[in-house]
C-alpha cells in the first residue's frame, strides 16, 4: 500500500485551467498524470417538453471519446457522472430546466473516469451552479500481488485485477458514487475506499488552490 507521502506525489501532477471556452456558461480542463478532458457545463436553458421534469432541472451528461463515435464504455462513464452530479447539484432550483454537460476526452492514459469526474465539477463551480457540496474523483487499481494503486496509468489498469473510481464528496468525504470491476474482497474494497477518501483530501486543497490562483490573477 502507497504511503500517504506517495499519494500527495502523484496528486502534484494535476493540473486545470477554468473558462477555457467562450461558449459554454462554464468550462475547465483538467489534467491527471498523462490523461486529459475537457469539459463544458451548458444552461439552465429550455428544456424539450418530452425531457420536461417539472419539479428540478434535466440534466444530461455526454462523453466524447478522443476519437470515433461514443460507444458502451462511453455510456457508463456518462452514467457514473450523472448519477455524481444529480447527488451534488441543488437541481430543484432550477425546475423544468435543463443542463448539459459534455466531456470530451482529450487523452487517455488510465484513471479516465476519475480525470472526467474533477473536470466535470471545476466545470460546474466555473458555471456557477448552486451545488451542496463538490466531488471528486479517485481511481484505484489492485495489482495482482494485492497493492493498492491509486491514479494507475493505462498500462497499470491493464495489468490490475480489479479497477475502481469512487466518487467522494466535499462535505462528509462519503462515497457518492462508485463503479467498480474485477474481482476483490470486501475488505480489499473497504481499503480502497478508505485511501480514496484519504486521497480526495488532496485533491479539494488542489480545487481551492487553483480556483484561488485564478482569482487572485484577475483582481
Amino acid at each position: 500500500q502507497r504511503s500517504s507521502n506517495e499519494l500527495y506525489l502523484r496528486c502534484q501532477e494535476f493540473g486545470c485551467e477554468q473558462s477555457l471556452l467562450s461558449r459554454p456558461d462554464g468550462s475547465a480542463s483538467f489534467v491527471q498524470g498523462d490523461t486529459s478532458v475537457m469539459a463544458g457545463v451548458y444552461g439552465p436553458a429550455e428544456v424539450k417538453v418530452s425531457k420536461e421534469i417539472y419539479d428540478r432541472a434535466t440534466l444530461e451528461v455526454l462523453v466524447q471519446p478522443k476519437v470515433g463515435l461514443p460507444s458502451v464504455r462511453e455510456r457508463s462513464q456518462e452514467q457514473c457522472v450523472r448519477e455524481t452530479c444529480e447527488a451534488s447539484l441543488l437541481l430543484t432550483l432550477h425546475p423544468r430546466s435543463s443542463l448539459t454537460l459534455i466531456l470530451q476526452v482529450l487523452h487517455d492514459d488510465g484513471s479516465l473516469l476519475s480525470c472526467c469526474l474533477n473536470a466535470a465539477c471545476m466545470a460546474l463551480m466555473d458555471a456557477g451552479l448552486p451545488m451542496s457540496c463538490l466531488f471528486c474523483g479517485v481511481t484505484c487499481a489492485i495489482s495482482t500481488d494485492g497493492q493498492i494503486i491509486t491514479d494507475p496509468t493505462a498500462a497499470q489498469e491493464k495489468e490490475s485485477r480489479a479497477l475502481m473510481t469512487f466518487a467522494i464528496d466535499s462535505a462528509k468525504h462519503s462515497v457518492l458514487m462508485s463503479s467498480t470491476k474485477g474481482s476483490f474482497s470486501v475488505h480489499e474494497l473497504q481499503q480502497c475506499i478508505a485511501v480514496s477518501q484519504k486521497a480526495s483530501e488532496k485533491i479539494f486543497q488542489f480545487y481551492r488552490d487553483s480556483v484561488k490562483r485564478r482569482y487572485s490573477k484577475s483582481l
